[in-house]
């Protein structure tokens, strides 16, 4: 029996080796981030363990997470709420713009 999480990765190979190329506005997408950065951080770069780093995250690993959100698969009251406003533009805006930050490069401590 193939476990979620095993099925969750499959996805995502699949996902990350399509020849399909998600686009978006990178300016749109940094205006309509507006109301992420109350959680995630001005450039996606959270310093809150409880909100995760969005900075450099592959777009389209956005793009399914938004979606994800924003039609139930994936539960969180606040990202159901803001997720569920967006529309397919404004996903992909936003994670153009995301995923085009520098991402941190931190080691967990243990």
């Amino acid at each position: 029996m193939i476990t979620r999480h095993l099925k969750l990765f499959i996805f995502l190979v699949i996902l990350s080796t399509s020849t399909a190329h998600a686009s978006g506005d990178y300016n749109l997408g940094k205006q309509k981030s507006q109301t992420c950065i109350a959680c995630h951080g001005v450039d996606g770069n959270s310093e809150n363990k409880l909100y995760p780093r969005l900075a450099g995250q592959y777009q389209n690993y956005l793009i399914h997470s938004l979606n994800a959100y924003k039609n139930g698969d994936r539960k969180n009251p606040i990202m159901n709420g803001f997720a569920g406003t967006l529309s397919d533009q404004d996903i992909l805006d936003i994670s153009k713009y995301f995923s085009e930050q520098q991402g941190l490069k931190v080691l967990p401590r243990n």
